[in-house]
Protein backbone atom coordinates (compact mmCIF):
# COMPACT_ATOMS: atom_id res chain seq x y z
CA UNK A 1 0.00 0.00 0.00
CA UNK A 2 2.60 2.70 0.34
CA UNK A 3 5.94 4.19 1.02
CA UNK A 4 7.35 6.72 3.43
CA UNK A 5 8.75 10.20 3.54
CA UNK A 6 11.97 11.28 5.20
CA UNK A 7 9.90 13.56 7.45
CA UNK A 8 8.26 10.52 8.97
CA UNK A 9 11.61 9.30 10.25
CA UNK A 10 11.84 12.17 12.75
CA UNK A 11 9.90 12.70 15.93
CA UNK A 12 9.49 16.41 15.24
CA UNK A 13 9.35 16.95 11.46
CA UNK A 14 9.89 20.42 10.12
CA UNK A 15 7.11 22.03 8.12
CA UNK A 16 7.49 21.52 4.37
CA UNK A 17 8.46 25.13 3.70
CA UNK A 18 11.35 24.90 6.15
CA UNK A 19 12.60 21.46 5.15
CA UNK A 20 15.61 21.27 2.85
CA UNK A 21 15.11 18.98 -0.15
CA UNK A 22 16.52 15.50 0.47
CA UNK A 23 19.72 14.69 -1.41
CA UNK A 24 20.31 11.11 -0.20
CA UNK A 25 23.44 12.29 1.59
CA UNK A 26 25.44 13.02 -1.58
CA UNK A 27 25.12 16.78 -1.39
CA UNK A 28 23.60 19.09 -3.98
CA UNK A 29 26.67 19.32 -6.21
CA UNK A 30 27.00 15.56 -6.66
CA UNK A 31 23.24 15.14 -7.09
CA UNK A 32 23.28 17.50 -10.07
CA UNK A 33 26.20 15.74 -11.75
CA UNK A 34 24.73 12.23 -11.67
CA UNK A 35 23.49 11.12 -15.08
CA UNK A 36 20.68 8.61 -15.37
CA UNK A 37 19.30 6.68 -12.42
CA UNK A 38 20.72 6.46 -8.90
CA UNK A 39 19.73 2.83 -8.22
CA UNK A 40 19.57 -0.19 -10.48
CA UNK A 41 16.48 -2.36 -10.41
CA UNK A 42 18.23 -4.90 -8.18
CA UNK A 43 18.87 -2.14 -5.63
CA UNK A 44 22.59 -1.79 -6.26
CA UNK A 45 23.87 1.78 -6.37
CA UNK A 46 25.28 3.18 -9.61
CA UNK A 47 28.50 4.45 -8.07
CA UNK A 48 32.22 3.78 -8.09
CA UNK A 49 35.07 4.56 -5.69
CA UNK A 50 38.64 5.23 -6.78
CA UNK A 51 41.79 5.21 -4.67
CA UNK A 52 41.06 1.98 -2.77
CA UNK A 53 42.74 -0.44 -5.14
CA UNK A 54 41.01 -3.22 -6.99
CA UNK A 55 39.53 -4.79 -3.82
CA UNK A 56 39.20 -8.08 -5.70
CA UNK A 57 38.95 -10.21 -2.56
CA UNK A 58 36.23 -8.01 -1.07
CA UNK A 59 34.27 -7.90 -4.33
CA UNK A 60 34.57 -11.66 -4.74
CA UNK A 61 33.32 -12.19 -1.18
CA UNK A 62 30.30 -9.91 -1.71
CA UNK A 63 29.52 -11.56 -5.04
CA UNK A 64 29.72 -15.00 -3.44
CA UNK A 65 27.30 -13.93 -0.69
CA UNK A 66 24.79 -12.34 -3.07
CA UNK A 67 24.84 -14.95 -5.84
CA UNK A 68 21.87 -17.25 -6.24
CA UNK A 69 22.42 -20.81 -5.00
CA UNK A 70 22.53 -22.41 -8.50
CA UNK A 71 25.13 -19.86 -9.56
CA UNK A 72 27.15 -20.30 -6.36
CA UNK A 73 27.17 -24.10 -6.61
CA UNK A 74 27.95 -23.95 -10.32
CA UNK A 75 30.95 -21.67 -9.78
CA UNK A 76 32.08 -23.88 -6.88
CA UNK A 77 31.98 -27.04 -8.99
CA UNK A 78 33.76 -25.25 -11.83
CA UNK A 79 36.50 -24.02 -9.48
CA UNK A 80 37.03 -27.54 -8.08
CA UNK A 81 37.32 -29.07 -11.54
CA UNK A 82 39.63 -26.30 -12.74
CA UNK A 83 42.00 -26.49 -9.77
CA UNK A 84 42.21 -30.26 -9.83
CA UNK A 85 42.69 -30.19 -13.59
CA UNK A 86 45.63 -27.80 -13.15
CA UNK A 87 47.20 -30.07 -10.54
CA UNK A 88 46.65 -33.08 -12.83
CA UNK A 89 48.46 -31.30 -15.68
CA UNK A 90 51.29 -30.48 -13.28
CA UNK A 91 51.67 -34.18 -12.40
CA UNK A 92 51.56 -35.12 -16.09
CA UNK A 93 54.32 -32.63 -16.85
CA UNK A 94 56.59 -34.60 -14.51
CA UNK A 95 56.30 -37.71 -16.66
CA UNK A 96 54.26 -40.94 -16.55
CA UNK A 97 56.27 -42.23 -13.57
CA UNK A 98 55.28 -39.32 -11.28
CA UNK A 99 52.33 -41.33 -9.92
CA UNK A 100 52.79 -44.94 -8.88
CA UNK A 101 50.34 -47.65 -7.84
CA UNK A 102 47.51 -47.08 -10.32
CA UNK A 103 48.16 -50.16 -12.45
CA UNK A 104 45.43 -52.29 -10.87
CA UNK A 105 42.80 -49.54 -10.71
CA UNK A 106 41.84 -49.53 -14.38
CA UNK A 107 43.04 -45.93 -14.83
CA UNK A 108 44.82 -46.36 -18.15
CA UNK A 109 44.42 -42.75 -19.28
CA UNK A 110 47.33 -40.69 -17.87
CA UNK A 111 45.27 -37.55 -17.32
CA UNK A 112 42.42 -39.45 -15.63
CA UNK A 113 44.97 -41.16 -13.36
CA UNK A 114 46.56 -37.84 -12.41
CA UNK A 115 43.16 -36.18 -11.96
CA UNK A 116 41.91 -38.94 -9.65
CA UNK A 117 45.07 -38.70 -7.55
CA UNK A 118 44.71 -34.91 -7.38
CA UNK A 119 41.07 -35.11 -6.23
CA UNK A 120 41.97 -37.60 -3.51
CA UNK A 121 44.65 -35.26 -2.13
CA UNK A 122 42.63 -32.08 -2.60
CA UNK A 123 39.61 -33.42 -0.72
CA UNK A 124 41.67 -35.37 1.86
CA UNK A 125 39.72 -38.55 1.06
CA UNK A 126 42.90 -40.58 0.66
CA UNK A 127 44.73 -41.72 -2.46
CA UNK A 128 44.73 -45.45 -1.64
CA UNK A 129 47.54 -47.31 -3.34
CA UNK A 130 48.51 -44.36 -5.52
CA UNK A 131 51.43 -42.21 -4.45
CA UNK A 132 53.70 -39.54 -5.82
CA UNK A 133 57.13 -40.68 -6.94
CA UNK A 134 60.15 -38.44 -7.13
CA UNK A 135 61.15 -35.32 -5.17
CA UNK A 136 59.30 -32.81 -7.36
CA UNK A 137 56.11 -34.90 -7.36
CA UNK A 138 56.36 -35.30 -3.58
CA UNK A 139 56.66 -31.53 -3.06
CA UNK A 140 53.73 -30.96 -5.42
CA UNK A 141 51.64 -33.50 -3.52
CA UNK A 142 52.58 -31.88 -0.20
CA UNK A 143 51.57 -28.46 -1.49
CA UNK A 144 48.22 -29.77 -2.78
CA UNK A 145 47.50 -31.59 0.50
CA UNK A 146 47.84 -28.21 2.26
CA UNK A 147 46.12 -26.03 -0.35
CA UNK A 148 43.10 -28.31 -0.84
CA UNK A 149 41.87 -28.31 2.80
CA UNK A 150 42.42 -24.54 3.07
CA UNK A 151 40.28 -24.02 -0.05
CA UNK A 152 37.55 -26.30 1.29
CA UNK A 153 37.57 -24.48 4.65
CA UNK A 154 37.14 -21.17 2.82
CA UNK A 155 34.23 -22.62 0.83
CA UNK A 156 32.64 -23.98 4.02
CA UNK A 157 32.97 -20.52 5.57
CA UNK A 158 31.21 -18.94 2.57
CA UNK A 159 28.39 -21.47 2.73
CA UNK A 160 27.90 -20.89 6.47
CA UNK A 161 27.88 -17.13 5.89
CA UNK A 162 25.27 -17.53 3.14
CA UNK A 163 23.09 -19.76 5.33
CA UNK A 164 23.29 -17.58 8.42
CA UNK A 165 23.20 -14.15 6.78
CA UNK A 166 19.94 -12.42 7.72
CA UNK A 167 18.19 -10.87 4.74
CA UNK A 168 14.79 -10.60 3.18
CA UNK A 169 13.90 -11.61 -0.34
CA UNK A 170 11.46 -9.20 -1.93
CA UNK A 171 10.16 -9.30 -5.47
CA UNK A 172 8.99 -5.98 -6.83
CA UNK A 173 6.53 -5.55 -9.67
CA UNK A 174 8.17 -5.03 -13.05
CA UNK A 175 6.56 -1.60 -13.39
CA UNK A 176 5.07 1.07 -11.22
CA UNK A 177 1.69 2.33 -12.41
CA UNK A 178 -0.43 5.47 -12.26
CA UNK A 179 -4.02 4.30 -11.80
CA UNK A 180 -7.37 5.59 -10.51
CA UNK A 181 -7.43 5.77 -6.73
CA UNK A 182 -10.24 7.05 -4.47
CA UNK A 183 -11.69 9.43 -7.03
CA UNK A 184 -8.31 10.64 -8.22
CA UNK A 185 -5.07 9.01 -9.16
CA UNK A 186 -2.40 7.12 -7.29
CA UNK A 187 1.13 5.98 -7.98
CA UNK A 188 1.45 2.30 -7.11
CA UNK A 189 3.79 -0.65 -7.18
CA UNK A 190 3.59 -4.13 -5.66
CA UNK A 191 6.05 -6.27 -3.78
CA UNK A 192 5.94 -9.86 -2.57
CA UNK A 193 7.67 -11.57 0.33
CA UNK A 194 9.53 -14.29 -1.58
CA UNK A 195 10.80 -16.18 1.45
CA UNK A 196 8.83 -18.80 3.43
CA UNK A 197 8.98 -16.94 6.76
CA UNK A 198 7.13 -13.82 7.83
CA UNK A 199 8.50 -10.32 8.23
CA UNK A 200 7.32 -7.92 10.91
CA UNK A 201 7.26 -4.13 11.28
CA UNK A 202 7.84 -3.57 7.57
CA UNK A 203 8.46 0.07 6.68
CA UNK A 204 8.64 1.60 3.23
CA UNK A 205 9.90 4.94 1.94
CA UNK A 206 9.65 6.31 -1.60
CA UNK A 207 11.66 9.29 -2.83
CA UNK A 208 11.05 11.02 -6.16
CA UNK A 209 14.17 12.40 -7.86
CA UNK A 210 13.74 14.61 -10.91
CA UNK A 211 15.07 17.70 -12.64
CA UNK A 212 13.05 20.87 -12.12
CA UNK A 213 13.23 24.43 -13.38
CA UNK A 214 13.87 26.71 -10.41
CA UNK A 215 14.32 30.36 -11.37
CA UNK A 216 15.38 29.38 -14.86
CA UNK A 217 17.97 26.91 -13.56
CA UNK A 218 17.53 23.21 -14.26
CA UNK A 219 18.45 21.27 -11.12
CA UNK A 220 17.64 17.89 -9.60
CA UNK A 221 15.42 17.91 -6.53
CA UNK A 222 14.33 15.10 -4.23
CA UNK A 223 10.79 14.75 -2.86
CA UNK A 224 9.76 12.19 -0.22
CA UNK A 225 6.33 10.90 -1.24
CA UNK A 226 3.57 10.61 1.34
CA UNK A 227 2.15 7.11 1.29
CA UNK A 228 -1.32 5.85 1.94
CA UNK A 229 0.32 3.39 4.35
CA UNK A 230 4.01 3.41 5.19
CA UNK A 231 4.18 0.44 7.55
CA UNK A 232 2.56 -2.95 8.03
CA UNK A 233 2.90 -5.21 11.04
CA UNK A 234 2.92 -8.59 9.28
CA UNK A 235 4.22 -9.22 5.78
CA UNK A 236 3.83 -12.79 4.58
CA UNK A 237 2.03 -12.29 1.26
CA UNK A 238 2.12 -9.08 -0.79
CA UNK A 239 1.86 -5.33 -0.34
CA UNK A 240 0.61 -2.73 -2.81
CA UNK A 241 2.34 0.55 -1.99
CA UNK A 242 0.25 3.60 -2.92
CA UNK A 243 1.07 7.29 -3.10
CA UNK A 244 -2.18 9.26 -3.56
CA UNK A 245 -1.64 12.01 -6.14
CA UNK A 246 -3.42 14.87 -4.39
CA UNK A 247 -3.16 18.59 -5.02
CA UNK A 248 -0.21 18.88 -2.62
CA UNK A 249 1.61 15.87 -4.09
CA UNK A 250 4.90 16.46 -5.95
CA UNK A 251 3.31 14.41 -8.75
CA UNK A 252 0.21 16.61 -9.06
CA UNK A 253 -0.42 17.37 -12.72
CA UNK A 254 2.36 15.24 -14.13
CA UNK A 255 2.07 13.44 -17.44
CA UNK A 256 4.18 10.72 -19.07
CA UNK A 257 5.84 13.42 -21.14
CA UNK A 258 6.73 15.56 -18.12
CA UNK A 259 8.17 12.55 -16.27
CA UNK A 260 10.37 11.79 -19.27
CA UNK A 261 11.49 15.42 -19.62
CA UNK A 262 12.40 15.60 -15.93
CA UNK A 263 14.19 12.19 -15.96
CA UNK A 264 12.11 11.15 -12.96
CA UNK A 265 13.16 8.22 -10.79
CA UNK A 266 11.28 6.60 -7.92
CA UNK A 267 13.64 5.19 -5.30
CA UNK A 268 12.12 2.61 -2.97
CA UNK A 269 13.61 1.73 0.41
CA UNK A 270 12.14 -1.09 2.53
CA UNK A 271 13.23 -2.23 5.99
CA UNK A 272 11.75 -4.95 8.19
CA UNK A 273 12.29 -6.99 11.33
CA UNK A 274 13.47 -10.51 10.52
CA UNK A 275 12.18 -12.79 13.33
CA UNK A 276 14.57 -15.73 12.78
CA UNK A 277 17.69 -13.69 13.57
CA UNK A 278 15.81 -10.91 15.38
CA UNK A 279 17.44 -8.13 13.36
CA UNK A 280 16.57 -5.43 10.84
CA UNK A 281 16.97 -6.25 7.17
CA UNK A 282 16.71 -3.93 4.19
CA UNK A 283 15.95 -4.01 0.49
CA UNK A 284 15.67 -1.37 -2.21
CA UNK A 285 14.88 -0.81 -5.87
CA UNK A 286 13.97 2.01 -8.21
CA UNK A 287 11.66 2.77 -11.12
CA UNK A 288 12.89 5.10 -13.85
CA UNK A 289 10.41 7.24 -15.76
CA UNK A 290 10.11 4.70 -18.60
CA UNK A 291 9.25 1.95 -16.08
CA UNK A 292 6.06 3.75 -14.97
CA UNK A 293 2.91 2.70 -16.83
CA UNK A 294 -0.26 4.77 -17.22
CA UNK A 295 -3.96 3.94 -17.56
CA UNK A 296 -3.63 0.42 -16.18
CA UNK A 297 -4.36 -1.20 -12.84
CA UNK A 298 -2.89 -4.23 -11.16
CA UNK A 299 -4.79 -7.46 -11.71
CA UNK A 300 -5.86 -9.46 -8.69
CA UNK A 301 -3.02 -11.48 -7.23
CA UNK A 302 -5.17 -13.57 -4.90
CA UNK A 303 -5.74 -17.25 -5.57
CA UNK A 304 -8.16 -19.86 -4.26
CA UNK A 305 -6.91 -22.29 -1.66
CA UNK A 306 -8.70 -25.59 -0.81
CA UNK A 307 -8.53 -24.98 2.94
CA UNK A 308 -9.83 -21.38 2.74
CA UNK A 309 -6.56 -19.74 3.79
CA UNK A 310 -5.24 -16.53 2.25
CA UNK A 311 -3.25 -17.32 -0.87
CA UNK A 312 -1.62 -15.43 -3.72
CA UNK A 313 -0.14 -16.43 -7.06
CA UNK A 314 3.34 -14.93 -7.44
CA UNK A 315 3.10 -15.28 -11.23
CA UNK A 316 0.42 -12.57 -11.19
CA UNK A 317 2.68 -10.00 -9.54
CA UNK A 318 3.33 -8.07 -12.78
CA UNK A 319 -0.10 -8.52 -14.40
CA UNK A 320 -2.06 -5.37 -15.19
CA UNK A 321 -5.41 -4.57 -16.73
CA UNK A 322 -6.60 -1.61 -18.78
CA UNK A 323 -8.96 0.77 -16.99
CA UNK A 324 -11.96 2.61 -18.34
CA UNK A 325 -11.16 5.75 -20.32
CA UNK A 326 -13.55 7.78 -18.20
CA UNK A 327 -11.45 7.05 -15.13
CA UNK A 328 -8.15 7.94 -16.71
CA UNK A 329 -8.53 11.52 -17.84
CA UNK A 330 -5.10 13.04 -17.52
CA UNK A 331 -4.90 16.22 -15.46
CA UNK A 332 -3.29 19.21 -17.08
CA UNK A 333 0.45 19.32 -16.62
CA UNK A 334 1.90 22.03 -14.46
CA UNK A 335 5.41 23.34 -14.04
CA UNK A 336 7.24 21.92 -11.05
CA UNK A 337 8.65 24.56 -8.75
CA UNK A 338 10.33 24.29 -5.43
CA UNK A 339 8.46 26.21 -2.70
CA UNK A 340 9.94 29.66 -2.29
Amino acid sequence: MTAVSDDQDHTAPLPPAATEPADLGFGKVVAQQVKGRFLNRDGSARSRKYGLGSQRAERFYMSALNARWPEFLGWLAGALFLLNGCFALAYLSLGPAAIKGADGLGLDDPFLRAFSYSVSLFTTTGSGVMSAFGPTAQWLAAFESLFGPLFLVAVAGLMIARLTRPRMRLRFSESAIVAPYEGGRGLMFRMVNAQPGDLADVQARVILARFENNGGVRARDFHPLKLERNTIELFNLHWTVVHPITDDSPLAGVTPESLAESEAELMVFVSAHEPTFSTRVTSRTSYFWDEIRWDVKFASIFASAPDNVMAIDIERLDRTERVDEGATAKPAAKEWKTPE
